[in-house]
């Protein structure tokens, strides 16, 4: 979020932990370019946050966009981790990238309080975000609100189509939900691996289960994110099943 230079998403500076993650995948066989990328932005970063902090840093800036991105020895080579690991995995008992303590939104960390469903958002093109903050408003016709990063492809997608889907996602969808989070690497592209089902309004996992179709309302800037609204046009259901939710930064089931 430009002037500032915050993460729509998580509130932290950019880039922040996910978004160094989903940088060295995208550029896992040219890290020059992904340099060459960081440098650019970072001479931006400099200019506009000089006008907000006459005191700013420049070695600051230099550690926060290029350190973290050289290329490293075989000594140190940086190994992504798993933030919401599938019994098995291997995984770092630390983030190298996550927001010291002291540093941390209070009111992130209140929201982190507060346990959310989770839902995968798609369009056609295709395009999908996994999405926390998803409510549904009973009526005639039924509403559909959520909050979603303004920079997203997916929100791209849906202002280009006017339309969108929601699938709630269950215990068996950690993965993917990590991977539309930009948290987990997806080779080949989002939509790559697992079985969809083709909708008029983007594809849904196909064992999903329940859906509904959307018709987009409108969107406006509502605190780091978009609030978007929409119009609930269809809805799919099946056997009810266990939902996946999102709690202090850890997917959990009902127990």
């Amino acid at each position: 979020m430009r002037p500032l230079w915050r993460c729509r998403a998580c509130g932290a500076h950019w880039p922040c932990q996910p978004a160094r993650l989903s940088l060295l995948v995208e550029y896992r066989k040219d890290r020059t370019a992904l340099l060459v990328y960081l440098g650019l932005l970072m001479a931006e970063a400099h200019a506009q946050l000089s006008q907000l902090d006459g005191q700013l840093h420049h070695a600051g800036l230099h550690d926060r966009f290029l350190t973290w991105a050289r290329a490293r020895g075989p000594a140190e080579q940086v190994t992504m981790f798993h933030v919401n690991p599938e019994p098995g995995a291997q995984i770092h008992h630390t983030d190298p990238f996550a927001v010291p303590a002291g540093q941390r939104s209070a009111v992130r960390q209140f929201r982190g309080r507060l346990a959310a469903p989770v839902t995968l958002w798609t369009a056609p093109g295709p395009a999908g975000l996994t999405v926390s903050s998803t409510l549904v408003a009973d009526g005639d016709p039924g509403r559909l609100l959520g909050l979603i990063d303004a920079e997203s492809e997916l929100w791209a997608a849906v202002e280009e189509a006017g339309r969108f889907a929601v699938a709630p996602l269950g215990p068996a969808h950690r993965q993917l939900a990590d991977r539309f989070a930009g948290l987990f690497p997806s080779p080949g592209g989002l939509f790559a691996i697992d079985n969809w089902t083709e909708t008029p309004y983007g594809p849904v996992p196909a064992d999903a289960g329940s859906w509904a179709g959307c018709r987009l309302d409108g969107a406006r800037e509502y605190g780091w994110g978009l609030l978007v609204e929409a119009t609930i046009e269809q809805v799919e259901l099946t056997a009810d099943g266990d939902p996946l939710l999102h709690h202090r930064g850890r997917y959990h089931e009902l127990s």
